[in-house]
This record gives structure tokens, sequence and C-alpha cells, in this order.
């Protein structure tokens, strides 16, 4: 679970993160490749794919920003959800969907 964010870090489980990282309920990866959300590719996005999620929320950083239909492609073709928003409510959409025992990953940049 999320217990913190600011402009610079995530909290998980009281652990402070400040670089890019995905969260699933049962691992983090830390650090994710992307530093920000002009380095997101497609192949990060592809490696998220097989995880057997069924939602992936993407966090962008401190405001909303969406990629282009090519970098997510990886996911669409998965048929796994993706849902674009900042880090901040990636991360509260996070905890949510962990509580209703959702099949869930976090992929989120700090800027």
């Amino acid at each position: 679970m999320f217990t913190g964010y600011g402009a610079d870090f995530v909290s998980v489980n009281g652990v402070r993160y400040s670089r890019a990282l995905v969260v699933l309920r049962d691992r983090i990866v830390s650090p994710w490749e992307p530093e920000s959300f002009a380095d997101i590719a497609a192949v990060h996005l592809a490696s998220l794919a097989g995880l057997g999620c069924e939602i992936v929320l993407l966090g962008t950083g401190p405001v909303q920003r969406f990629p282009s239909p090519q970098i997510i492609r990886p996911l669409i073709e998965a048929r796994a959800g993706i849902e674009v928003m900042s880090t901040p409510a990636a991360c509260r959409t996070y905890n949510i969907l962990v509580a209703e025992d959702r099949k869930v990953a976090a992929a989120l940049v700090l800027r």
C-alpha cells in the first residue's frame, strides 16, 4: 500500500522511493527504467503486459499526461486495462483497487 507521496517521492509500506518504480501486490520493481514521462516507451509498457494484471495504473508525474497510442499498444494487445493519471492519483487509486482484491500494477514516474 502507498503510505505517502510528495513532489519527488512515493512511500510504499513506509519505505520512501525517489525514482520511477512499479508496485505490485507481491513485489516492487525499483528502479523502473523510464526516469520521466518523456522517457516512457512501448518497451517499458511491454514489460508490464506479462504480469497478469487486469489493470495497469500509469502515473505520469505531478500532472496527468497521455502517452501516444503506439506507446500503450503492448498493454492493449495483452488485453490489460490501462488508466493514465497523475502519480498522486495513481497511488490513491492503487490502494483502493488492492483493497478490492483486484490484480493491479502501478507504474509510476515522478517527473
